[in-house]
Formats: structure tokens, C-alpha cells, sequence
């Protein structure tokens, strides 16, 4: 069973820092669990990390779709992930999972089923009139413990959820729950980066405030000018969506810029959700190490030079 590294966490709470030290320390490769940063292009908005930023170590998933012309799914992650971690065990080096979407993880962990069940077209047909608040409304009323974990513009999630309950009569959240029943397919440690709530909030506001200076306005108007599908993730990835509706003229700069910053602490707290029922996960707080990341990466790297192939 191949061993593998989970560095997660809400937005803003450095895991990228983190997960460079600790691939040094430990001869690791990185594989981003980012929804966004997989696209090309999508780079200021989705806080991509560059290549001249990464340090000399090999990163995976990032930059290799056409949001044009390729749509990415928890599906496609788990399998582009999966085959990742052959290729880097291969070669006698350590898989390191970096990034804040649980929902990835989790499908990767245990190796979730997403084989589409038989569709409706006629009920997608009948969902498809309604706009993302109504059809959130709808998935709250029918699922409100997978409400929880997705965002009302994440359309696609919902219809699909909407659409199981609709087809089996079984709640999404409960097939979720099945499916995280079984056993996990590698051996695994499953750090959760946290902070104070203050913090990472703050550390959110800065962040888009430097996203702002280093031009998403701009990155935003190119893509904007883009053939994306109108049923693609990456025009609902926050802090795109945002200015997208700005250069429509639904929101003036200020409220798009604002809006991004509480559209992403929301997002944080959802996270923090959603990782504090997950199982195994080893929560390091960051203030507890007086924000020092290489006691960090000490503790982690120790944690891991421990574990015996076995998950107990």
C-alpha cells in the first residue's frame, strides 16, 4: 500500500509554505488537490504557484487543462491523482496532497465510486430553469448536510446531488457516507492546517488585496474574453466569479473585490467544517507553534518517519 501526505486546511492558512518545506525535508513530489489552479491561465484568482516559486520540487495537477475545452471534477482529480501517486512512488518518492478541497481528498482516500447512475433528462431539463439560488434552496430542503459543503454557485454539484436524490431516493450526503465506509486505499497521514479564526481571515483580506495589485482585474478581463462553457467550474471558482460579474456590470469593482473577500472566508469556515468530521486527521495549529514553520515541518516530518505501513 503506497504511503502518501495530506496537507490541508482553509484558504489563507499557508499551506503552500508548509508543503515545500516538508517535500524538501522528506525528498516529497506535490500534488495539488486545487480546483482552480489546474487550469491554464487561471493564475492570480486561484493563488497558483509558479515555477518560480516551487523550489525545485516537481508539482502535479497544476496548469494542464484548457478551461476552454476541459472541464475538471472530482472524478477526473481522483483519477489524474491517482496515477500521479503511482508515477512518484515509482521512482521512491513521497506523494504530498496539498490543497484546501476535502471533497478531493476524501475521494482519493477511499477510492469513491462516481460511476454515473442512469439519468433523467427530463428533470435535468426541469432543474435547469431555475437559477444557482433556487436550486440551492431545493438542495437545502432535500440534502442540507451536503448543502453545507457546497457553494451555492457550484451548479454543477448541486444538479448532480439534486439529480441522485431524485434517481435512487437516497440523500447525496448518505451516499457519501457509504462510500467514506470503506477502507482507505493508502496508508496515509492527514495534517489540517488551522490558525485563530482572526487570522486566517486576515491573512484572506491581504491576500485578495495583493491578488488586486498583481492584476486579476486583468487576468479576469483576458479570460473573461475566453470561449469558456457556460457549465464550466472554472467560471465559478471564487474570486473569478466575482469579477466576472463586475466586467458584465452586475457589481461595481469595490463590491466585486469585497465580495471575494467574504466569499472566501465563507469558504474557510465551510472548509474547517467539513475537515473537522473528517477521520484521521491530525489538526496542527499553527499559533501553538508560535507560527514557526519549521517546527512545523519538524513535527510532521517525525510524525512521518514514524508511521509502519499500517493504519491502526
Amino acid at each position: 500500500m503506497n504511503k502518501i501526505i495530506i496537507i490541508s486546511g482553509p484558504t489563507g492558512v499557508g499551506k503552500t509554505n508548509i508543503s515545500l518545506k516538508l517535500a524538501k525535508k522528506i525528498g516529497g513530489e506535490i500534488i495539488s488537490a486545487d480546483s482552480m489552479q489546474v487550469y491554464k491561465g487561471f493564475n492570480i484568482g486561484s493563488a497558483k504557484i509558479m515555477p518560480d516559486q516551487m523550489q525545485g520540487i516537481k508539482h502535479h495537477l497544476i496548469d494542464i487543462l484548457d478551461p476552454c475545452t476541459e472541464n475538471f471534477d472530482v472524478a477526473l482529480f481522483q483519477k489524474l491523482a491517482s496515477e500521479a501517486i503511482d508515477d512518484i512512488c515509482s521512482r521512491n518518492k513521497v506523494p504530498i496532497i496539498v490543497g484546501g478541497t476535502a471533497f478531493y481528498i476524501q475521494a482519493l482516500l477511499y477510492g469513491i465510486d462516481f460511476t454515473q447512475e442512469e439519468q433523467d433528462d427530463s428533470y435535468r431539463e426541469y432543474l435547469s430553469q431555475f437559477d444557482n439560488e433556487k436550486l440551492y434552496e431545493m438542495l437545502k430542503e432535500t440534502d442540507p448536510e451536503y448543502a453545507l459543503s457546497t457553494h451555492m454557485n457550484n451548479r454543477k454539484r448541486v444538479i448532480r446531488a439534486l439529480e441522485y436524490f431524485n434517481h435512487t431516493g437516497i440523500k447525496f450526503s448518505q451516499y457519501n457516507k457509504e462510500q467514506t465506509e470503506k477502507k482507505a486505499i493508502y496508508d496515509y497521514l492527514y495534517f489540517v492546517l488551522d490558525d485563530s479564526r482572526e487570522t486566517i481571515y486576515d491573512n484572506i483580506n491581504k491576500r485578495v488585496d495583493i491578488m488586486v495589485k498583481d492584476g486579476l482585474l486583468d487576468e479576469t478581463k483576458r479570460l473573461h474574453g475566453l470561449d469558456l462553457p457556460p457549465n464550466s467550474n472554472a467560471r465559478v471558482g471564487i474570486g473569478y466569479k466575482e469579477m466576472f460579474d463586475h466586467l458584465d456590470g452586475r457589481l461595481t469593482f469595490d463590491e466585486a473585490v469585497e465580495l471575494i473577500k467574504l466569499n472566501s472566508r465563507h469558504y474557510a469556515k465551510r472548509q474547517l467544517t467539513w475537515l473537522r468530521h473528517e477521520d484521521d486527521t491530525i489538526f496542527v495549529r499553527k499559533d501553538e507553534f508560535d507560527h514557526d514553520d519549521e517546527r512545523m515541518t519538524a513535527y510532521m516530518a517525525d510524525l512521518y518517519e514514524k508511521m509502519d505501513g499500517s493504519k491502526k
